[in-house]
């Protein structure tokens, strides 16, 4: 294939397949060996696509999806990047160029004749009984493109069932890349991504990470056997996705994680009516590749992916695009009409759509401050996705804590959350929405096995700190706690949540500091002087008079209502008909208590410890269906 040759600290060996840095060595495709070879031939020129492609497939009709994967992988192995390359540049509309130097090795020069790159480099004489071997891998490195473009069902199951690889029982979907070339369409690659994570999680017999933990790596620089080991993965899926009109076209590949392995690939084009059954394609096809079996009803097995009007995803997806918009954990009220608006576009145009009428419901019942009203469209939103499509995982979650939140309906909620876990076992919120109830009713060891399996499924947001401070387990949940400030120093919702441990633990002084932190990180510099100033002046109660002071004036201006946190401040200070009046607060209007999560937490809440003898606190226990 040529000889071997330096791209600034790496050593390239075409022969081998393989480039190295400092006795790390990656292993390449011989087809994407070719393609650097050829830029290598020539450093400083542009190569069009076309040359490239007639160079290193010259038999095979391959599509620039396959140059695009190939360059795309260069440029991960040499952690290049596109839109400051060091290595490779794409000039559109053109092709590429290899904008880093290359340096002979051994004094050999860098000419074309040494890196020409040939289809037929193998000897031409092999004496050994091994001829037959080298044969077979020529031949099998020509059909790679064609598996590749062509996805022929037969020769991936044959390459797979011949591999050696350990068994995949954990994947990853790594945020597939955006090729239209306008950032505006990031909402639609971020869907496609989405919608294979959700399909994969009906997987049961493989471990799916979370939507949340996965999208930290869009763009990222780390090498995938980082990222396996972040997330303690066997395998990643990565991939493209491209429109162009109202076709879409998706390229996937499956990397054994710990050792940068490809282990399969492929690509799809559908029409965007049958996104769909592109979707299921695609997870279908993963599914197989790692031996597994979907673990959705048998009637939507057996149900055909339904068409769907392009004006109605498009809409649909720029809704949960600004559903997805969060800031400290807290969602932007903004962001929630911004979406609420897309979504009644696409109920409009499509009545029969169950996806918008989902998102509608999450936009409604995830305001700070809400409203009867706002909750009674969330129900009703919530009701309608679930009769028009009962396989919903997501649907049957919210139909859940509406009946939480609303009701106090426990027994409902809780045959809701199990309803979506059986359809969707790798749900983590559905996971974590049981913990939550579980918690609630004093379940604690179940609770925390959920939540146990909700952080595996999320292992980049913090799922255990909350049950282990329920659990009264309050040095393990401050170690916990400090891990994820760590990670997040900017995150208020973080130092609020150490604040409480630190406070159960007789800490004062550092739960202040915490408290102080929280409410300047979320935005409110002159409560947190204030709680400074009262800590000086009158210690710990001080401080935390300060701080109830402070959100009764919120819910007097409107700003939030956050009846539990009012309640705790005056419950620890030893208030009592203080506490019990926001409780009081919190009962007659749940609708308001988006926030806080309203009398839910009533029965488990440690920093409500001081109000368990008062016979109203039976009585408050009793209206909302949690008194013993």
């Amino acid at each position: 294939m040529g000889a071997d040759f330096r791209l600034g600290p790496w050593l390239v060996q075409p022969s081998l397949n393989t480039v190295s840095r400092n006795g790390s060595s990656v292993h390449l495709e011989p087809k994407v060996m070719g393609v650097l070879v050829c830029l290598a031939r020539q450093p400083g020129e542009v190569l069009p696509k076309d040359q490239l492609l007639k160079t290193v497939w010259p038999d095979t009709f391959v599509t620039d999806d396959v140059l695009i994967r190939s360059v795309s992988e260069l440029r991960r192995v040499f952690e290049d990047d596109a839109r400051e390359p060091g290595i490779i540049q794409t000039i559109p509309k053109r092709g590429y160029r290899l904008v880093a130097a290359v340096a002979p090795v051994n004094g050999v020069p860098s000419t074309p004749a040494a890196l020409q790159y040939s289809q037929t480099d193998a000897p031409t004489k092999v004496s050994t009984s091994g001829s037959w071997v080298r044969t077979g891998f020529l031949a099998l490195a020509a059909l790679l493109p064609v598996v590749l473009v062509a996805g022929s069902g037969m020769i991936q199951r044959w390459l797979s069932a011949g591999s050696s690889s350990s068994p995949i029982r954990s994947i990853a979907v790594l945020p597939l890349q955006n090729l239209s070339g306008d950032p505006k369409q990031e909402y639609f690659s971020d869907g496609m991504t989405d919608a294979l994570i959700t399909d994969l999680a009906q997987i049961g017999s493989v471990r799916v990470i979370s939507r949340t933990s996965s999208m930290q790596y869009k763009q990222t620089k780390k090498s995938l056997p980082e990222i396996a080991r972040e997330l303690n993965v066997d395998g990643i899926i990565e991939g493209t996705v491209q429109r162009s009109g109202d076709r879409v076209r998706i390229t996937a590949q499956l990397i054994q994680g710990a050792a940068d392995k490809h282990l399969w690939a492929n690509s799809y084009e559908q029409d965007m009516h049958d996104v769909f059954a592109l979707e299921r394609n695609v997870t279908e096809d993963i599914a197989r590749q790692v031996g597994a079996r979907l673990t959705t009803s048998r009637a939507r097995q057996a149900a055909q992916p339904r068409r769907v009007n392009p004006d109605v995803l498009e809409a649909y997806l720029q809704g949960n695009y600004y559903l997805s918009k969060q800031g400290n954990g807290l969602l932007n009220d903004q962001a929630l009409k911004k979406a609420q608006e897309y979504f009644q576009q696409a109920i409009k145009v499509d009545p029969q759509f169950a996806p918008a009428y989902d998102g509608m419901a999450h936009a409604y019942y995830s305001f700070m401050i809400g409203s009867r009203e706002d909750w009674e469209i969330a129900q009703r939103s919530a009701q309608k996705a679930v009769e028009l499509d009962p396989t919903l995982s997501d649907a049957r979650s919210t139909l859940g804590w509406i009946k939480l939140h609303r009701f106090w309906d426990w027994a409902g909620a809780e045959e809701e959350f199990r309803k979506e876990l059986a359809l969707n076992p790798n749900s983590t919120a559905g996971h974590r929405s049981m913990c939550g109830l579980l918690g609630s009713l004093g379940r604690l060891d179940e609770a925390l096995k959920e939540c146990q399996i909700a952080q595996e499924l999320d292992p980049n947001q913090d799922q255990l700190t909350e049950i282990l401070y329920i659990r009264r387990e309050y040095d393990r949940a401050i170690e916990q706690q400090r891990r994820w400030i760590g990670r997040y120093p900017d995150n208020g919702v973080e130092h609020y949540e150490l604040f409480h441990c630190y406070w159960q633990k007789g800490l004062h002084k550092e739960a202040m500091q915490e408290l102080e932190q929280a409410v300047v990180l979320l935005g409110r510099k002159e409560t947190a002087r204030r709680i400074r100033h009262g800590f000086a002046v009158s210690g710990h109660e001080g401080a935390m008079r300060a701080w109830a002071s402070d959100l009764e004036h919120v819910d007097s201006t409107g700003e939030a209502f956050l009846p539990i946190s009012t309640a705790e401040a005056y419950a620890v200070l030893g208030d009592k008909d203080r506490a019990f009046y926001w409780l009081e607060q919190a009962f007659q209007h749940p609708e308001l208590a988006s926030l806080d999560d309203g009398l839910i937490d009533l029965k488990s809440d440690p920093m409500l410890d001081p109000l368990r003898s008062d016979p109203r606190y039976q009585d408050l226990l009793r209206r909302i269906g949690l008194l013993e």
